[in-house]
């Protein structure tokens, strides 16, 4: 069996090799010509699955080790007979992670998120969870979710309640059709309602947010803030924009190294269900991470400090911006993949011990825990 895999899904040369002959390739240079050979096909985000790309192949299993699938056609797959995984919920920590990161910059202790409300768009895997860690850290929040049907959160109100919130997280799929399309749900007019001194956080699909409005929003109203880790038309993105976000990252919020592990063995499984491999092991060594490490005392002194401790925004922030300085878009564009590709280990908070950093019944204990780190 031939398997084209994208080289950024870790473990997977040696993980998947039990299922037959492993090709590694970029993702955006998955092409026709490379999946012709291919028995199955495993990518990420940034390949289009589609039609073009498959038909004519010899592919019969298509899995992406994401929780979007945006990027797929599916019923294209479907008509050509071939069956269709992906991962969800895999990286819904890794992303919660990321947001409480950018909080954590934004609202630094004592005073943190005291008085003030954080709007979640979408109460999906990543929004539900979100809602879940800010809830057990005292912080008020609205949600905005029309295609909920159950476990609705008493939480729940209008698009214009939670654009009056102090903080607004987006955590929707991009859709392009439907009432509820998601494409520009954030336009000038949205934008228009949001307070003047509001935080947007964009760690969903870039579409998601008009970026040519939120560029004019933020020149006329220089209080207001974003942190932006999607952009529209990545891996190109507008750097007047980059030039006024708070935060901005290439598209990395859920790329802590557990929850690509995580989609790599959702990815593993469906494969091996599809074979009907029996023989292969049903939780390979390779896609499992070990324990991160035991929070230090000084870094614990709030949640927001040791939430930086482990993950601080500012470092991917710095890394996107020194790539963007290159004055030609196609070297830009390359440097947005590559730092990607590179990316360099990040933890999930629930890989690390609280262990002696804070006493077990204290207050920081307690927020240590509902940031996500464990006793």
């Amino acid at each position: 069996m031939n398997l084209l895999i994208d080289e950024n899904i870790p473990g997977a040369r040696e993980a998947f090799a039990r299922f037959g002959s492993v090709r590694l390739m970029a993702g955006r240079a998955i092409d026709a010509a490379a999946v012709r050979d291919a028995d199955a096909l495993l990518v990420r985000s940034v390949t289009r699955i589609d039609r073009a790309l498959l038909a004519g192949s010899r592919v019969r299993f298509v899995a992406t080790a994401t929780a979007g699938t945006d990027h797929v056609r599916i019923d294209e797959l479907d008509a050509l007979g071939i069956r269709f995984a992906h991962a969800p919920g895999s990286n819904a920590d890794s992303v919660v992670d990321y947001v409480l990161g950018v909080l954590g910059l934004a609202y630094p202790a004592p005073r943190g998120l005291a008085g003030r409300t954080v709007g979640i768009v979408g109460c999906g895997q990543v929004g539900a969870r979100l809602l879940v860690r800010l809830r057990a850290l005292g912080v008020a929040c609205r949600v905005y979710d029309p295609l909920l049907t159950r476990d609705i959160p008493p939480e729940s109100c209008t698009l214009q309640e939670t654009l009056a919130c102090e903080v607004l997280s987006l955590h929707v799929p991009l859709t392009r059709e439907g009432a509820h399309a998601t494409r520009h749900l954030l336009g000038a007019r949205e934008l228009a309602r949001l307070r003047d001194d509001a935080l947007l956080i964009n760690a969903a699909r870039g579409p998601v947010v008009d970026n040519a409005a939120l560029l004019e929003a933020m020149r006329r109203r220089p209080a207001l803030r974003a942190a932006l880790d999607v952009w529209e038309h990545e891996p190109q993105l507008d750097r007047a924009l980059l030039a006024r976000v708070l935060i901005g990252t290439p598209h990395i919020a859920g790329y802590a190294h557990d929850g690509k592990l995580r989609g790599a063995r959702q990815v593993y499984a469906a494969l091996r269900a599809f074979l009907g491999a029996g023989a292969s092991p049903a939780d390979p060594p390779e896609l499992r991470p070990a324990p991160a490490g035991v929070l230090r005392a000084e870094d614990c002194g709030s949640w927001q400090q040791a939430v930086l401790a482990c993950y601080d925004p500012r470092s991917d922030d710095a890394r996107l911006r020194a790539a963007m300085l290159d004055e030609d878009e196609g070297a830009r564009a390359a440097a947005f993949d590559r730092l990607r590709r590179d990316y360099p280990l990040r933890r999930e908070f629930s890989a690390w011990r609280i262990g002696t950093a804070a006493a077990p019944g204290t207050p920081v204990h307690a927020a240590l825990l509902a940031a996500g780190f464990v006793a």
